[in-house]
């Protein structure tokens, strides 16, 4: 009877290890922010592992090295902004997007312009009266620059009339607003929005009710798609199953129009915690006021993405022209 116990005992021990070789992994490069919210949720919750992948997290401090490591090699997949940088690479064949990911919508508070005190106090209180004051933005070409651009298109001026300034790093940006040296910039709501509490700066719109877009995207290699198109469907469906449960948590609105907070979105705080605000004892408050919009099924807004690529190209910062459906594959999510 031992003999036989433990012969089972060993089976199974044979048979799990057997299932973790059978893993494949994957590598997924992203930014350690709120916005890959949906990831750290599939993750936690066993879906990718259930999908028979082995997932590894690779952080980054920007978008661009994102894209420069899928292009390389060192991740299979990315997710973040998509900016004139990536769309270059994406112009050589290198990349393609395959899912949505983040997207600016109209009734949800994502990324917000963020204006300082003085600047605010001097009268800059709407979009409109933007032309001839400074804001601060990551570099040109970057998601921020087309935020602005596209402000401009539907408020009706020149982008050429705001006085950009390139400080690098999103903490810059906001610390350049936050003391006085820029006019405005957009920070995400979880940057904001304590700002704003604490009559640092002023909010004078949120970017999803003027230029709904998609903000960052899920992209990989046209090699991956080639080689292992199996365990990219699998991946993305374990992400799907991360946005559908990240929606529940927090994109469901009551009857007055504000988020439901409930027991569903009790039960998602802490796998967040364990990525983003880690022993922050406003970590909670922090995640609440942050949150971002996901489309159902991940589904990736073809129609914007394209309409980004012609933006960066009349701005100069994308060179070819190519068809940019190209650079899109459709398969693995659903599109809007």
């Amino acid at each position: 009877m031992m003999q036989k116990l433990l012969g089972n005992a060993l089976l199974l021990v044979a048979l799990w290890a057997a299932t973790a070789q059978a893993a494949d992994p994957v590598r997924l490069g992203l930014l350690h922010t709120l916005s890959p919210a949906p990831f750290y949720i599939a993750q936690e919750r066993g879906y990718f592992r259930d999908e028979g992948i082995d997932l590894t997290f690779r952080f980054f401090e920007a978008a661009q090295p994102i894209a420069a490591a899928a292009v390389s090699g060192d991740v299979d997949v990315g997710v973040t902004a998509l900016t004139g940088g990536f769309f270059n690479l994406a112009e050589k064949g290198t990349l393609k997007v395959i899912g949505g990911g983040l997207h600016e919508e109209k009734g949800y508070e994502g990324s917000a312009v963020l204006v300082s005190n003085a600047a605010y106090d001097s009268g800059l209180t709407d979009l409109a009266k933007l032309p001839g004051h400074s804001m601060a933005i990551t570099q040109y070409g970057s998601s921020f620059h087309y935020m602005v651009g596209r402000i401009a298109e539907a408020r009706g001026f020149d982008v050429k009339t705001v006085t950009l300034r390139p400080v690098q790093q999103i903490s810059n940006m906001v610390a350049a607003v936050s003391s006085g040296q820029a006019d405005a910039t957009i920070a995400i709501a979880s940057q904001a929005k304590p700002l704003q509490a604490s009559k640092q700066a002023h909010i004078i719109a949120w970017v999803g009710d003027i230029v709904p877009y998609q903000i960052t995207a899920v992209f990989t290699t046209p090699a991956m798609i080639e080689k292992q198109p199996d365990v990219l469907k699998r991946f993305m469906a374990a992400y799907q199953r991360g946005v559908a449960d990240y929606r529940d948590a927090f994109l469901r609105l009551g009857a007055d129009g504000k988020p439901v907070v409930d027991a569903k979105t009790d039960a998602a705080i802490p796998l967040l915690e364990k990525y983003v605000f880690t022993g922050d004892p406003n970590a909670r408050q922090k995640i609440l006021a942050g949150v971002g919009y996901y489309d159902p099924g991940a589904a990736l807004d073809v129609k914007d993405v394209v309409a980004q690529i012609a933006w960066f190209r009349a701005q100069g910062l994308v060179k070819g022209d190519s068809d940019p459906m190209l650079m899109i594959d459709t398969r693995f999510t659903p599109t809007r």
